[in-house]
């Protein structure tokens, strides 16, 4: 018998193999599946706790969020087969958010009309390298065809009169800001 105070037992590892062959751990404080691993830990801001929700290979968590005391309001509430799918959705589509939102910003277009009413798409691909970070401007007409295409600062602000600018200066490279 187990008094209030003491922590309950943890509880021995289920670990099994997935259909690809990856080990399965389901304990009380860590579960990993699914490319996922969910670990609860010592909130360190109260003293509450907290999951963290690791994507297999990466080093730091994707996602951090509370989780839920126990019943005896000291220790956390364990895992479950639940929990899990529902933390590794949430985390998912995080990273999936996360991931739409960094390639809309390294990756912008408009289209502009030209005065002879011409419909040029105008680009903007940043390329966040860390020794030499730049942008490509480019420029497509209504075929797909390639118009042009030049190497900007990756502070580039491409907007409706940037584009129109650069359109109707016949491609010309944009002046360097500072």
């Amino acid at each position: 018998m187990t008094d209030a105070r003491t922590p309950p037992p943890e509880t021995p590892s289920d670990v099994s193999s997935s259909p690809t062959g990856d080990a399965r751990i389901q304990e009380a404080r860590l579960w990993c599946g699914d490319g996922w691993t969910a670990k609860i830990i010592k909130n360190e801001d109260d003293d509450g706790w907290a999951v963290a929700m690791i994507k297999d290979g990466e080093p730091e968590p994707a996602l951090v969020g509370p989780w839920t005391m126990g019943r005896d309001k000291k220790n956390p509430k364990p895992l479950d087969g639940n929990a899990f799918s529902t933390l590794v959705k949430t985390a998912s589509e995080f990273v999936r958010r996360h991931e739409q939102q960094l390639h809309a910003t390294l990756h912008q277009s408009i289209t502009v009309s030209t005065k002879s009413e011409e419909r040029v798409t105008v680009s903007l691909d940043i390329v966040p390298d860390e020794d030499n970070p730049h942008a490509l401007l480019g420029a497509q007409g209504n075929d797909g065809e390639q118009l042009a295409q030049v190497r900007v600062a990756p502070s580039f602000k491409l907007n409706r009169a940037s584009a129109t600018a650069w359109v109707e200066g016949g491609f010309a490279k944009p002046a360097e800001r500072g």
